[in-house]
């Protein structure tokens, strides 16, 4: 079961730079799509229902702002649209798709980048995800949350990682919240746990050089339940093209979509 992720800061950009193409040659069983940055109206059939796959998505509620989406190889078996919060929900951040006994879920967490307001609103929404975090762990179910977490939780994570220490996604607060989703709630990190000690990033800043120098961050992630992600074989970030400032995170799974 291969299983890809990525922030499209915007699906009609990253469709312009050749997202469909890449994607139809990846023989993936479901991708996960942060950002839309789009309505239902403004989706083409391509968009809603790619190469036969099926779509399901969160729009939100302002134009032309995030929203997530997520793509099945096979319709799911229940789509679950929001958090049941109205503020968060209003944004399109969460949508939940179940295959059996699987749960995959398509998740863009607030940034707090532009100022106090937004970065108040991100722990508001860390305050009250994670309860939901912990009945996903506890629901018996296996549990995926692929997305654009918004934080990268240790110095391995981004490259400038000295300078950014007081800085949105990077902050002390942040990282915790973090350790207290794989240490306390037991969830996995999947790239992490392949890969131990790899600096690798999946989005870079559009200032300066950071592509080019590889000055980036991992803040996209595919955090599972134990028992999935023992299942992880293989993962890889995706960098031979460009579809928007982040890059799709891939995890191959020895378990079938069921």
């Amino acid at each position: 079961m291969r299983i890809i992720t990525l922030n499209l800061n915007g699906i009609r950009s990253a469709y312009n730079k050749g997202l469909l193409e890449w994607f139809g040659r990846q023989d993936a069983d479901i991708l996960c799509v942060q950002e839309l940055k789009a309505q239902a109206d403004d989706m083409p059939p391509d968009m809603l229902a790619p190469l036969g796959y099926h779509g399901c998505f969160h729009y939100a509620e302002k134009k032309g702002y995030s929203g997530v989406g997520l793509y099945s190889r096979r319709k799911p078996d229940k789509v679950i649209v929001g958090l049941g919060i109205p503020e968060f929900d209003a944004e399109g951040r969460y949508i939940e798709a179940q295959f059996g006994n699987l749960s995959v879920v398509s998740l863009y967490l607030p940034s707090g980048s532009s100022g106090e307001e937004r970065q108040a609103v991100k722990f508001k929404f860390l305050e009250a995800f994670m309860p939901h975090l912990v009945q996903l762990r506890h629901s018996g179910r296996d549990i995926i949350v692929c997305g654009d977490w918004n934080i990268a939780h240790t110095e391995k994570d981004l490259k400038n990682w000295r300078g950014n220490r007081k800085n949105s996604g990077f902050l002390p607060e942040e990282r915790a919240w973090l350790t207290q989703l794989f240490d306390e709630v037991g969830f996995v990190d999947v790239f992490r746990k392949l890969h131990p000690e790899l600096e690798a990033y999946t989005w870079w800043s559009n200032r300066g050089q950071a592509w080019a120098k590889d000055v980036g961050w991992r803040i996209d992630y595919q955090i599972a339940t134990p028992g999935i992600a023992a299942k992880a074989v293989t993962t890889g970030i995706y960098k031979e093209q460009r579809f928007s400032d982040h890059a799709p995170l891939m995890v191959d799974y020895q378990k079938d979509l069921a």
